[in-house]
């Protein structure tokens, strides 16, 4: 059998050597094709660093699988020959390395970019194959099969279903320490006082090598109008470095994760979290592999039970749910509006150019790093765009390009159903809407905010505030009967009319100026 046998086209979010297309096969008898494409630059307004990590990371990949026997044709977003497309460049090399028997793919964690390539298959142009992505821990058909017959989707149950599954922080058939979730524990904001504030380690950083400072110069001179600060760049781009910066959180930082990781700090966007999501959603870290560590530390006395559930929740429960109500609802997802929010994206989203200083701080973060924690995303940039009735589509585009770790199958779920309620309550059983007093007991930021968390009315007034009682005003219909916001709306209903009507003002005055908040 000669090594022309399978052509497998390895994605830029599958760059680990247990993929399902890779199996089955000797490295002998296969040919992988990577590329670069602009196609896949251009389909979201990508921050500068996500190019670069998944470029790198693709490019240390193709020399890992080399050196484990494999023949790589790698195409360069600068050669020459690149169609700059994923099905052009299926077509091109199955036309100049072939023949083969088959081509196989396993499955993108994308709708479109599945939808692309499947038309290759129903067309007859290739004899393409699917596999089923398995560096998941449930497959979209377990999805599918638990989702059956349910009136409600809702993670805590999958999320329990996977624990019994994988045995992880299981005694028996029972959950060690009695519970299934520690949330509860993990409330805490981050204290007001210096004195009081724990000491928070540097992130891992890793220093660019000759074939990250390659890509590094390639996205400069290719993409010079990426969104975002490019340089330094410190991210992990091998599956070893992102095994050192699992390692670093477990050594370091899970102990506090727990207590801190709804905590919001100015001037520190990492404080306590793993920052390992951009590895996992690449396939450089394994799933199972980083609940297990987290769990080793919690039996060996390292980390407290609080905080390793909740990590372990992140992954097994978070993580695997999101993906299967992508799956489950796709296609037609991407296009929810239950609250019928059209408003335009304010250009403070790109520029950080505003008064409020928690969404200064979020921005400034997403510009630099690339990076805001889950805390960040959904209760500062998601809430004030679900408060201004922003439009979900905008917000969703602008969440997938400008996170490193956001692919659509993660970050779409988490936009319109977690932070902006526009699937009407597929996943999420109420709108995440909050005050600013919410931010102003979870953070410092408030502080040296021109605007104050205590008043609604007025020109120090909070914009957080006035916006979040008109957004229960303006959605009675729809999140007046939910039971979970029904003690949210006696208070609505209590409040004097005139300080009502004089909050609705103060919101429509808002949001007519919403580019000079």
């Amino acid at each position: 059998m000669n090594h022309q046998r399978r052509l497998v086209l390895v994605l830029g979010d599958q760059l680990s050597l247990n993929l399902s297309s890779l199996a089955g096969v000797a490295p002998k008898d296969c040919t992988v094709l990577m590329a670069e494409v602009r196609a896949e630059v251009a389909y979201a307004p990508h921050h500068a660093k996500k190019l670069a990590l998944i470029f790198s990371a693709m490019r240390h990949h193709a020399e890992r699988l080399r050196t484990a026997g494999y023949r790589v044709d790698y195409v360069a977003l600068d050669d020459a020959a690149n169609t700059q497309s994923l099905p052009g460049e299926l077509e091109r090399a199955f036309g100049r390395l072939g023949p083969f028997e088959e081509v196989v793919v396993t499955h993108p964690g994308e709708w479109r970019v599945q939808e692309a390539l499947d038309a290759l298959r129903t067309s007859g142009t290739l004899p393409l194959r699917w596999e089923e992505d398995d560096c998941f821990l449930a497959s979209r058909e377990d999805f599918a099969r638990w989702a059956k017959g349910r009136k409600q989707l809702r993670m805590e149950y999958f999320y329990r279903e996977l624990r019994r599954k994988t045995g992880l922080l299981m005694e028996g058939d029972q959950p060690v320490g009695g519970q299934w979730n520690f949330d509860a524990d993990n409330r805490q904001g981050w204290p007001k006082k210096a004195a009081d504030r724990p000491t928070v380690p540097a992130p891992y950083a890793v220093t660019p090598d000759a074939t990250t400072e390659a890509v590094l110069t390639l996205i400069e001179r290719a993409c010079p109008d990426a969104f975002g600060v490019l340089r330094p760049f410190s991210y992990a781009v091998t599956a070893e470095d992102a095994e050192r910066v699992l390692t670093h959180f477990i050594e370091t930082r899970l102990a506090n994760f727990g207590t801190y990781q709804d905590a919001m700090a100015e001037g520190d966007p990492w404080l306590f979290h793993s920052h390992i999501a951009l590895y996992l959603n690449i396939g450089l870290l394994d799933p199972l592999a980083c609940c297990k560590a987290a769990e080793t530390a919690y039996h060996a006395g390292q980390a407290p039970l609080n905080a390793v559930e909740g990590f372990i929740r992140q992954i097994l429960g978070w993580r695997e749910f999101v993906r299967g109500i992508y799956w489950h609802f796709m296609p037609g997802y991407e296009a929810v509006n239950a609250l019928e929010a059209t408003r335009p994206l304010p250009a403070f989203y790109w520029s950080g150019e505003t008064k409020m200083a928690c969404l200064a701080e979020a921005v400034h973060s997403t510009r630099t790093h690339g990076y805001a924690h889950h805390i960040q995303r959904l209760m500062v940039t998601g809430n004030f765009a679900l408060l201004a009735g922003l439009n979900p589509q905008e917000v969703a585009d602008w969440y997938l390009g400008v996170y490193v770790d956001a692919f659509e199958w993660v970050e779409l779920p988490n936009v319109v159903g977690m932070a902006l309620f526009a699937d009407g309550g597929q996943l999420a059983s109420k709108p995440y809407a909050a005050s600013g007093k919410y931010i102003d007991r979870m953070s410092n930021y408030c502080k040296g905010c021109t605007y104050t968390p205590k008043e609604t009315l007025g020109p120090a007034a909070c914009p957080f505030n006035a916006l979040y009682w008109d957004f229960l005003e303006r959605h009675p219909e729809r999140l007046g009967k939910n039971p979970r916001l029904g003690m949210i709306y006696r208070s609505l209903e209590k409040m004097a009319p005139e300080k009502r009507a004089a909050t609705r003002a103060k919101a429509a005055e808002l949001l007519d100026t919403l580019e000079l908040l």
